[in-house]
């Protein structure tokens, strides 16, 4: 079976010596000065840029999020984690060969870098996601067995970004991971069947099998595995929301891509499932909105979860016991993500669309600074101002 069409360690040597000469530095443009209202907000995010791939971080000041850091990447990148001491991760977009670390501009530099990168071996692939333990010594990342489409989890040493071990997530096709409190992993298995050689041509679609999994991160033990009733819904993204009751356990949700043939039924598709620990259920979108069914990031922000829907053009909000809340407006939206308000409990939701981006706080303030020049990723990731 033909491997996964990636960079050949040439290719691979040639790239990072044109990164080295300065092909692939940082930039950090001048920027407007922030109002006294609307303090900077930094999001480390991915982009396409008319000079290609890019990772970086965006600065909102007043009226436009601007980029104040980018870095150039073989290929498209997907989703971005936020370290401990202010380095950041990014991975390539499935099927994907990189794992990146990376630094932006520090007070004092110039330029940042990028400290390491990781490759994946012949027989696999990344899938988009990377997350770290609690106590940040071990990255776990999902990943695809290309000889046999097996979804797997790799465990690997976050000082080295190396490989140390591999779990089944058993399933295909796993998307992203989160932690629970109590220190087990869940792990979305979109469980869509793809050709290995792209890894995004899909086939046999009669053999779609998506789950949710809770894995034990001692031993990569299966403690649980859900599933939906409707067999072509993908579970692809999730967020960790608050209880809606106090002293109910915290509730998982996870957004969903429609896979039917009929293009009624994958319209008219639920984009949201709810997780409480035993049950797994979709929501309904409010009367009269139709979202296309394709649900893209997904975030717990201002107090309820949000859903990136660029099919349907805008944000679905629903509470934490599934309520649908309302829509709003955004061209393409998708990365979603929640930014703490300084001096506040509450969160800001910020919303990255086509040209513009839309900031929600839980008072229902609302911002909607523009995005020129860059072409928006999926994820988008708060950084401390």
């Amino acid at each position: 079976m033909r491997k996964l069409d990636a960079l050949t360690k040439l290719q691979r040597r040639q790239w990072l010596a044109l990164a080295a000469a300065g092909a692939s530095t940082w930039l950090k443009p001048a920027l407007a000065a922030a109002t006294a209202t609307a303090p900077p907000q930094q999001l480390a995010a991915a982009w396409e840029a008319a000079q290609g791939y890019q990772v970086g971080v965006l600065a909102y000041h007043g009226t436009a999020l601007q980029v104040s850091a980018a870095l150039d990447v073989p290929t498209r990148a997907h989703g971005v984690w936020a370290e401990r001491g202010g380095s950041l991760l990014a991975v390539a977009r499935r099927p994907g060969d990189w794992l990146l670390r990376w630094r932006p501009v520090s007070e004092g530099e110039s330029q940042g870098k990028a400290i390491a990168w990781a490759w994946a071996e012949p027989d696999r692939a990344f899938n988009g996601h990377v997350i770290a333990s609690a106590d940040g010594k071990t990255l776990y990342t999902t990943e695809t067995n290309l000889e046999t489409g097996e979804g797997l989890v790799g465990v690997r040493d976050a000082a080295t970004l190396e490989k140390s071990g591999e779990w089944p997530s058993h399933g295909m096709d796993p998307h992203e991971l989160l932690l629970d409190d109590d220190g087990s992993l869940v792990v979305a298995n979109g469980g869509i069947p793809a050709l290995p050689e792209t890894g995004r041509l899909k086939i046999h679609m009669e053999r779609m099998d998506a789950s949710l999994v809770r894995l034990d991160t001692r031993s990569g033990a299966l403690l649980g595995q859900w599933r939906l009733a409707d067999k072509r819904l993908s579970l692809r993204h999730m967020a960790w929301g608050r209880a809606p009751a106090a002293g109910g356990p915290r509730v998982l949700g996870i957004a969903l891509q429609a896979e039917h043939e009929d293009s009624a039924a994958k319209t008219g598709a639920p984009v949201l499932a709810l997780f409480d620990g035993r049950t797994l259920r979709t929501c309904d979108a409010g009367a009269g909105h139709v979202l296309a069914g394709y649900g893209g990031d997904i975030a717990w922000a201002a107090g309820a979860f949000a859903v990136g829907c660029p099919r349907a053009n805008g944000v679905a909000v629903w509470q934490a016991d599934g309520r649908w809340t309302g829509f709003f407006p955004l061209q393409e939206a998708c990365a979603v993500t929640s930014a703490p308000v300084a001096g506040r409990a509450d969160t800001t939701l910020w919303a990255g669309g086509r040209f513009a981006a839309l900031a929600r706080d839980g008072a229902g303030r609302t911002a909607s600074p523009t995005l020129a020049n860059v072409r928006l990723d999926n994820h988008w990731a708060p950084l401390a101002g």
